[in-house]
């Protein structure tokens, strides 16, 4: 017995313009597309229910193809500092937290953002200490490649003057040598380290609350990379498939698998795309560099604002290959991230070197500065790029201060790339970005600044049908389910994201006020905005 979907436009998405009048599906596939008279004629012994859409439209389900699924849950529950304009209202946020703190408990606060402050100048630890000198305090950047910490957090990490900078990391100094409280990329670890650690139970309420928010914003599933960071591999893998079992809670999570706990996931036999139809896991997840906010993206020349600076090398050479290698052993994709023009050489070289042999696809994460070596590499490999399109709005314009303008032809290149035949896919990379994919399309659309309202390299716009397959049929190439997933097509999985608004006969700039009306995994409805159709 099965569903029959109609009564509003139906899109494909297997070609710019095709549509559907209704859509029969059966369980967890789609059984046929086709006119509803069709479809009721042919099904109608099976057909025990039917949706009218009443004039909204049907997409495929779309997934976010690079996000944090357990970050985005806590950003939810912790102090969120992502949308605050001034370091006094920062501050103030803060003082009000720390009131209602018990002894000992750590004050967390998330995504500040300088280059969004009246006065883009970041806090000392003479400042943190001032507002919170007995509990420890740790402030994540938006990019969340570089914290604050207070003295408090620091003593309970036993950081010393003579602490040496991590590989891939720097401890940024004072005037004197002194630890000045900011911790750049895997520096940040010698902190967190320091953190109580959190329980089993915690992480799948996190998880709910994150999964709950992701399917009303119209999110059929996530590729999201959580593992490494939460107390091991087994707590936070059956954190998430207790969470995310499928009978309670529906939601596609495709877990990146962090190269540090690859030997935790061997040890249970498991490998790319083992798991449930809930829960699976996927590549291999290493950094090649930091982010280009801190100046950590490896740059292949100085930051035109940091002469002498080209960023961090993540892992040396050797060290890279290795991992690499060792991923081939089992067969396994490597998905990694790389920012700068610089890191993506050194990656991309690497898995030329080291090919697949299975068919599957490497990974690049953000590729926001390639160079013409790099670019003309990805065209000859098996790699899919997973790009951000909201990167563009919050970048813009301070990034250019950041790289100059000559190294602009080939940053946030995303219609380049595509013309020269490079697979992208679209996410978010929230909680560094919103997670409402309708942002990242739009952003991919208009490229327009969120900060002072300009087009930034308008001949890398993409139409909305490109941007909507990012995060349909992109997010499926990315993990080799391009077969079954992405479209609606007989066969094809009954993932169903439906708006109340036809995003392909509107002005784009409408595209962030678009309400999302259904959320439909496997054919079961999991979000509804208005649970009370007739």
């Amino acid at each position: 017995m099965g569903i029959l979907w109609f009564g509003g436009p139906i899109y494909t998405m297997d070609n710019e313009g095709d549509a559907a009048e209704a859509v029969y599906t059966e369980g967890e596939f789609i059984k046929a597309v086709g006119t509803y008279e069709r479809l009721y004629h042919d099904f109608f012994d099976q057909i025990d229910n039917e949706v009218n859409l009443k004039g909204k439209m049907m997409l495929p389900g779309l997934v976010d193809s690079h996000m944090h699924i357990i970050q985005h849950g806590e950003k939810l529950l912790r102090l969120d500092l992502s949308q605050m304009i001034s370091a006094e209202e920062v501050k103030e946020a803060l003082k009000n937290r720390t009131a209602n703190l018990s002894d000992g408990e750590w004050l967390v606060g998330e995504g500040w953002n300088e280059n969004q402050w009246e006065d883009p100048v970041i806090f000392s630890k003479a400042e943190l200490d001032d507002i919170s000198p007995d509990n420890p305090m740790i402030l994540s950047r938006v990019c969340r490649h570089a914290l604050l910490a207070n003295s408090k957090a620091m003593q309970l990490s036993k950081i010393a003057e003579d602490t040496p900078n991590p590989q891939g990391g720097i401890i940024v100094r004072d005037k004197e040598g002194k630890a000045a409280g900011y911790f750049l990329d895997t520096a940040q670890e010698l902190i967190k380290a320091a953190m109580p650690e959190v329980s089993q139970e915690y992480l799948q309420q996190v998880i709910n609350i994150a999964v709950d928010d992701l399917l009303a914003k119209g999110l059929v599933g996530g590729h999201s990379e959580d593992l490494n960071y939460y107390g091991g591999f087994n707590k936070t893998y059956q954190a998430f498939m207790h969470a995310v079992n499928g009978t309670k809670k529906k939601f596609k999570a495709h877990l990146l698998v962090h190269h540090e706990v690859l030997d935790d996931m061997l040890e249970e036999n498991m490998g790319f795309l083992d798991g449930t139809t809930y829960v699976e896991l996927g590549a291999v997840k290493l950094f090649s560099d930091g982010a280009l906010g801190g100046r950590t993206a490896w740059l292949s020349n100085d930051y035109s604002d940091d002469e002498g600076n080209t960023g961090v090398a993540i892992h040396s050479r050797e060290n890279l290959e290795n991992i690499v290698q060792k991923a081939r052993k089992y067969d396994l994709p490597i998905a990694v991230h790389a920012i700068g023009d610089q890191a993506a050489d050194e990656i991309i070289s690497v898995m030329k070197k080291y090919p697949l042999q299975n068919g599957a696809r490497d990974r690049l994460i953000h590729g926001q500065l390639l160079n013409e070596r790099s670019l003309k590499t990805l065209t000859e490999i098996p790699v899919i790029v997973d790009i951000q399109p909201s990167f563009v709005a919050s970048d813009f314009p301070w990034v250019i201060g950041r790289i100059g303008n000559d190294r602009l032809k080939l940053s946030y290149a995303w219609k380049t790339m595509m013309e020269n035949g490079v697979i992208c896919a679209g996410g978010s990379d929230a909680p560094i970005e919103g997670a409402n994919p309708l942002l990242g399309i739009q952003a991919a659309v208009l490229r327009k600044s969120s900060f002072d309202g300009k087009v930034y390299l308008p001949g890398q716009k993409l139409s909305v049908f490109e941007a909507v397959r990012l995060y349909t049929v992109g997010s499926a190439q990315a993990i080799s389910q391009e077969n079954f997933r992405g479209l609606i097509k007989e066969g094809y999985t009954a993932d169903f994201t439906i708006l109340e608004d036809d995003i392909f006969q509107m002005d784009p700039e409408m595209l962030d006020q678009v309400e999302v009306a259904m959320t439909v995994v496997d054919g079961d409805i999991v979000y509804e905005k208005n649970p009370y159709r007739l």
